[in-house]
């Protein structure tokens, strides 16, 4: 028997769910954390690691670690070359083809980084499940969420990691259409909504009309590079410009990777403090490049200076999808908020003058698409709800007529599934093979337009021109993925495919990939049991060390301590965290022992004395 998630594949963090007694739930881990974060790094054994351990090594081994590979999905070389300043990996490829990913001497697609996190979703459900009695049910297929705006190589490409990370795409949704399903909004007699989304890499806006069940999208818009990595890298280029100000410090973040990524570190903290406080302060210690270490004070008014820019930017595509629907902002009944950068203050005030209401920020904006997605996966495969979910592709779809002007075919926030057909003849006699070029995008030329591929219909009768008469036919399935035939009328010679993107895997990567995760397996099993050894040690490290903070621990020491107990705490307590970078579990799983066996009588005397002071001046009748 199997199981059906939804996830939220994400630039910053990814995460499942799944919908138990008719409820949408979200997939934790033993200590309660829902989200993955998006990154993956290699150690110097190739052990690949995901997730929270990844994400330590930001700050060990930067080079050997990728982050926001959702910027990098469907993507070609020069889609991205100005991202690569202060990247810790390289990246590379041919011109018009895929982008390679290099770290620790090896090169991964977007996609295959991105079904290693996929690879971390499905092992931490099916541990879920197995956790709840459920012993023989596997994860095979799931609903994946991409961004309203990602276009046909960058759907191609999420399926593609489907398949890489062993699950069956059931469907792939827009994150808006799943936030608003998690909200319950297709469950209204009749409304319209506006879905306001920034991420961490990606913005997008959508505009849905709710009527009798039937959930359908008007119109999208947004930007595929514009999200909360934009807000931190502004931070960091602000913190570099300060320090090289300093010419004693001799600042060369730029070659001490490590030291960038702490830098981006402290303005991520200080980006989520303002969420809450007035102010904030932006602190580095002493490192390479920084022997005198760094403070700043920033309040949220310069903050929000700083990033308002970036902000406004969001707010043109919100305009132009209102446009596109025909709608007024005042005709918008719900807002819904998603995404972790809807957290900051500035942008939920500028959603909320533009929409002219308070917009829904009820559920976690982390959690809210996974949710959705889930909901999905539900429907899908138990069919208990009736619901008809019509979204729309974000870009027009065509082809190169002669001339090299672009003639479309299926217009941008079409509904799909959709299609669409034209006819077209020959330009020169006796013409017996025609070109078709498949193109995506909004401009008039195909020159500037997207390539999506290329074909040819052959064999056609000699003729004179303008006599053959060729029908070209689009069919977008439920994915939102492209297939594209031709066929000659008169003859009825006929040429297919499904349309492989410039920048998607072929059939012989894929393939590869999927037999070296096979010969990967038992390497990454211990990866994992090494990381999870991590997480517990580093569960017990904070734990004592927020009871050696107390204020009141000399005193208990002073009380209830034999001879010696506080050196011992504090000396397994070293030890523990100098084991944290060991490749060894075993080393790991003693020294975290020896902290367990030695924080014990602490832990009794605190937990006594909380419960002393809770129960403090009260009697048995108020208990």
């Amino acid at each position: 028997m199997s199981k059906v998630i939804g996830i939220d594949l994400g630039t910053t963090n990814s995460l499942a769910a799944y919908v138990k007694d008719g409820v949408p739930v979200v997939i934790r881990d033993d200590s309660g954390d829902g989200l993955v974060p998006s990154i993956v790094s290699i150690g110097d054994e190739g052990t690949i690691f995901v997730g929270r351990e990844a994400q330590r090594r930001l700050l060990t081994s930067s080079s050997r670690t990728v982050y926001s590979v959702k910027r990098f999905m469907g993507r070609g070389i020069e889609d991205v070359e100005e991202d690569a300043s202060l990247l810790p990996f390289t990246i590379g490829g041919e011109r018009g083809g895929v982008v390679r990913i290099g770290i620790a001497g090896r090169e991964f697609t977007p996609p295959e980084i991105s079904a290693f996190i996929l690879r971390e979703l499905k092992r931490r459900a099916e541990d879920h499940f197995r956790e709840q009695g459920e012993f023989d049910f596997e994860v095979d297929r799931a609903v994946i969420t991409v961004p309203a705006y990602f276009n046909d190589a960058q759907r191609t490409a999420t399926r593609d990691a489907g398949r890489l990370a062993g699950l069956e795409v059931l469907r792939i949704i827009n994150e808006p259409t799943a936030a608003s399903l998690a909200y319950g909004l297709d469950k209204k007699n009749r409304g319209t909504i506006a879905v306001y989304d920034l991420g961490g890499g990606t913005f997008d806006i959508s505009i849905l009309k709710v009527e009798d069940g039937v959930f359908q999208v008007l119109a999208t818009n947004g930007d595929t590079h514009l999200g909360g990595d934009d807000i931190d890298r502004l931070l960091t280029d602000l913190v570099i410009a300060e320090l090289g100000q300093d010419a004693a410090r001799a600042f060369t973040a730029r070659e001490t990777p490590e030291t960038v990524q702490a830098i981006r570190k402290a303005v991520i903290q200080a980006k989520w403090d303002l969420s809450d406080a007035a102010e904030t302060e932006i602190r580095l210690d002493s490192m390479p490049g920084i022997p005198s270490g760094y403070r700043r004070r920033l309040t949220r008014a310069e903050f929000d200076g700083i990033i308002h820019p970036l902000i406004d930017r969001t707010l043109e595509p919100c305009r132009q999808a209102l446009a596109d629907a025909g709608l007024q902002p005042t005709d918008i009944e719900e807002a819904v908020l998603v995404g972790g950068s809807t957290r900051i203050p500035l942008v939920r005030r500028l959603v909320h003058e533009l929409f002219g209401r308070q917009p829904h920020s009820d559920l976690n904006p982390d959690e809210v698409v996974a949710l959705g997605a889930a909901v999905q996966a539900d429907i899908l495969i138990s069919g208990r709800r009736e619901m008809l979910l019509l979204d729309v592709t974000p870009l027009s779809l065509g082809i190169e007529t002669l001339g090299g002007v672009t003639s479309k075919i299926i217009l941008r926030n079409s509904t799909i599934p959709a299609s669409g057909r034209e006819m077209f003849t020959s330009g020169v006699d006796n013409q017996t093979a025609v070109d078709v070029h498949v193109l995506q995008g909004e401009r008039e030329l195909a020159t500037d337009c997207r390539s999506l591929a290329r074909f040819r219909l052959r064999a056609i009768p000699p003729m004179p021109a303008g006599l053959p008469r060729i029908e070209v036919r689009f069919q977008i399935d439920a994915n939102g993925i492209l297939s594209v035939s031709a066929r000659e009328l008169r003859t009825g010679i006929e040429q297919a495919i499904e349309v492989k993107p410039s920048y998607g895997l072929t059939d012989q990567e894929v393939e590869r990939m999927l037999i070296e995760s096979f010969e990967h397996a038992e390497a990454d099993f211990e990866a994992r049991l090494l990381i999870e050894a991590r997480n517990e040690a580093e569960t017990v490290i904070n734990a004592t060390d927020k009871s050696l903070r107390r204020p009141d621990f000399d005193m208990i020491a002073a009380e209830a301590f034999e001879p010696g107990e506080r050196d011992r705490i504090v000396k397994a307590l070293a030890a523990a965290r100098l084991a944290m970078a060991s490749p060894s579990r075993d080393e790991i799983q003693q020294k975290t022992e020896a902290l367990n066996h030695a924080t014990r009588h602490l832990a009794e005397v605190v937990m006594n004395r909380s419960v002393r002071e809770a129960l403090a001046g009260k009697n048995v009748k108020d208990v």
